[in-house]
């Protein structure tokens, strides 16, 4: 089988998370809103405990810590739940990057079509929107910021404290889509300034469909979020529905063990990605994005003279890659990331996606970059 080297995609279950999720899928399997027996208590525990874990990691009080089914439904909740509000106190302007996920640009666009302004601002060549740039487009009426921590197609690093010290004096709404980030670059998320946290599981070596949404408080009041859905009211209210125990007890230990061992983990995949790129240095491959800011699991590249999907297919038995976002590469038009970062329509349309983990053994790079010579 092709090894797998598509962990931006989705990442393989620590097996430490595997076995607490069958431990409460099998053993412990209460409800937690039950709360007449032991089981319903023990699931409650469990819950709460991940909470606790997910806090330790972003410096936050567990109470600001709201289970959701992962970071898609996380930035909905912000973008979308803020609306009533952002209307009631006139601002209806909103910022965000033409570089986001279609997770945060089309619920963005959809407050635009019901009569917000909004604007998206374009990266440098390195992948990443300028402190300045988002200073520039700041307005009295901007009600809420939404700039991602790390780019799920390049791997960037955005600067993400430094659009806080931006947003220090302003008192719009903050979020960030830390889907990639949550659990490997651990400082910028502590930041206090940025109010709105979104986190994906599935990216942190934990199940598929659960993720959080942390929202800090400011001045002791929560941010002013409505629901999208009715009937139960758990999660404070804002995300109702039986909680999935299992999957949240292993985002818990998920987000405990990236705290513990994000350095350790950071130096494994460094050492796999220097590997990578003198197995290609040969096919004279051209990056894509700011090479310093990039997370040490990931290379997003082009070499010239191949298509992404001639290099897909010469890949088949050897690795298992993409050629853009997971969520839209079944019809892969172009990432619309390398387009706003101004690559060529050869690179875009030759771009790959490599992202590894410092679980199993290293790839063979000699093996991929040898498929790929031939397609030159």
């Amino acid at each position: 089988m092709d090894q797998y080297l598509d962990t931006n995609a989705t990442a393989p279950i620590e097996p430490e998370v595997a076995e607490i999720v069958i431990h409460y899928l099998t053993q412990e399997f209460g409800n937690a809103g039950s709360r007449t027996h032991e089981y319903g208590s023990r699931a409650k525990k469990a819950v709460e405990l991940a909470r606790s874990q997910i806090a330790k990691v972003i410096d936050c009080d567990r109470s600001e810590v709201i289970f959701t089914s992962g970071a898609t439904e996380s930035n909905n909740l912000v973008i979308l739940g803020l609306r009533a509000f952002l209307e009631e106190s006139s601002k209806r302007h909103l910022i965000t990057a033409a570089t986001e996920h279609k997770a945060v640009l089309e619920p963005m666009q959809h407050l635009e079509a019901g009569g917000f302004e909004l604007t998206v601002l374009p990266p440098g060549p390195g992948g990443y929107v300028l402190p300045s740039d988002l200073e520039r487009a700041l307005r009295p009426d901007t009600g809420l910021v939404s700039l991602m921590q790390v780019n799920n197609e390049t791997g960037v690093e955005q600067p993400l404290s430094e659009y806080a010290a931006v947003l220090a004096e302003h008192d719009c709404y903050f979020h960030t889509d830390a889907a990639q980030g949550f659990g490997k670059s651990i400082s910028p998320l502590t930041n206090s300034r940025v109010d709105l946290i979104s986190v994906s599981g599935h990216k942190i070596y934990a199940p598929k469909g659960v993720g959080a949404l942390v929202a800090r408080r400011r001045r002791y009041k929560m941010p002013p979020l409505k629901p999208l859905m009715y009937g139960g009211g758990q999660e404070r209210g804002l995300r109702p529905g039986t909680a999935p125990v299992a999957l949240i007890a292993g985002l818990g230990k998920a987000s405990e063990l990236a705290l513990e061992h994000h350095a350790r983990r950071a130096q494994v995949n460094l050492r796999i990605r220097q590997d990578a790129l003198a197995a290609l240095s040969d096919l004279g491959p051209v990056m894509h994005g700011d090479q310093t800011r990039v997370l040490s699991h990931v290379l997003s590249f082009s070499v010239p003279g191949v298509n992404s999907e001639a290099a897909l297919i010469g890949l088949k038995g050897i690795a298992a890659v993409s050629n853009g976002s997971a969520c839209t590469s079944a019809s892969y038009e172009g990432s619309h990331v390398l387009k706003a970062m101004g690559l060529t329509e050869d690179e875009v349309f030759g771009a790959l996606r490599v992202s590894w983990s410092h679980l199993g053994a290293p790839p063979d790079w000699s093996d991929f970059a040898a498929a790929l010579a031939t397609l030159q």
